[in-house]
């Protein structure tokens, strides 16, 4: 496999994983807390398509898929557009409300994005520097590494919160 192949299976998982965690459940459950404060499922799930959606963006140097094709506008949530998660209240986790099939739709939109870009990459792609803001700075093979690690853990998370908020009971 090439790098380009490697990083298209690893990336695939990810709304494989999302999707089950969602699968099947109300706008009421997806807002749902296993615990006061906690991210709810539907947060998790928007929130792995928007961190994914502006970091692929910016590699490729493409617009966003939430801004380009109206998935701002679907979901009318009360936050400006460049809103992607981090560092948002607990209030402002609760206000991430949306249908599983709002959610999934999105992150397969990302998805495809991402799979056209990293399929355009050659090895040698991967090396340039992105980010001297770090030391040691962050080549495009970091950042995907980073962007696919973020994504992951919030996909298993959301695996969890589901288990712990429908199983456990």
């Amino acid at each position: 496999m090439t790098p380009s192949e490697v990083l298209i299976e690893a990336f695939s998982r990810v709304p494989e994983t999302v999707e089950r965690a969602v699968d099947g459940l109300s706008e009421d459950q997806l807002a749902a807390r296993p615990a006061a404060g906690a991210n709810t499922l539907a947060w998790l799930a928007w929130h792995i398509a928007r961190g994914q959606d502006v970091q692929i963006a910016d590699l490729a140097g493409t617009a966003q898929v939430w801004t380009a094709d109206g998935w701002y506008e679907r979901f009318g949530l009360p936050f400006p557009a460049e809103a992607l998660g981090y560092g948002m209240s607990r209030d402002d986790v609760g206000r991430v409300r949306a249908s599983a099939e709002l959610l999934t739709g999105y992150l397969r939109a990302v998805h495809d994005r991402t799979v056209a870009y990293l399929g355009t990459l050659g090895p040698d792609d991967l090396d340039p520097v992105v980010d001297d803001a770090w030391d040691p700075p962050v080549t495009a093979g970091a950042r995907l590494v980073s962007i696919l690690d973020d994504c992951t853990q919030h996909a298993g998370q959301a695996g969890f919160v589901r288990g712990l908020l429908f199983f456990n009971r």
